[in-house]
């Protein structure tokens, strides 16, 4: 089932270097300027991560510009996590950081499970391959959400 896209959403996962940019950047270019989307992490200790860099290229996404940051820098330069409607976690731990973050707010957080690539496959061909598992299982999920792309 399909909703109306919400005016503002923040991805979250655990770095902010692999699953969260890309499921930014898939929503920007499937959705465009409908929706305001930015990306954050439990903890900002890794630079973007190059095979999503690559997977998402593959469809038109460019992630190479992407800087990370963490929940704590995003409250440190004055973006206030109220002002999203919608927090997606990616993560079990970002779930559980960003749910702690909002108790005060009437926010709604959101868990999808998707799974972390990083560890998977012994040969580039085979981790190129779970990073694209997990980003179509972004796309399923933004699709199944929002329908499909308007940008």
């Amino acid at each position: 089932m399909t909703g109306g896209l919400p005016q503002s959403v923040l991805f979250c996962c655990d770095h902010n270097a692999v699953r969260s940019p890309m499921a930014e950047g898939i929503m920007k270019k499937f959705y465009g300027t409908q929706t305001y989307v930015q990306s954050v992490g439990v903890y900002n200790d890794l630079e973007i991560d190059g095979f999503s860099i690559a997977v998402c290229a593959e469809m038109g996404v460019e992630l190479h510009r992407h800087r990370s940051r963490s929940f704590d820098e995003m409250e440190e330069f004055g973006d206030d996590l109220s002002s999203f409607d919608l927090i997606i976690a990616l993560s079990p731990a970002s779930q559980h950081r960003a749910l702690e973050l909002t108790r005060v707010f009437h926010l709604e957080v959101e868990y999808w499970p998707i799974i972390d690539p990083t560890g998977l496959g012994e040969t580039r061909e085979a981790k190129l391959h779970a990073y694209r598992q997990s980003r179509d299982q972004i796309i399923a999920q933004l699709t199944g959400k929002w329908g499909t792309a308007r940008g």
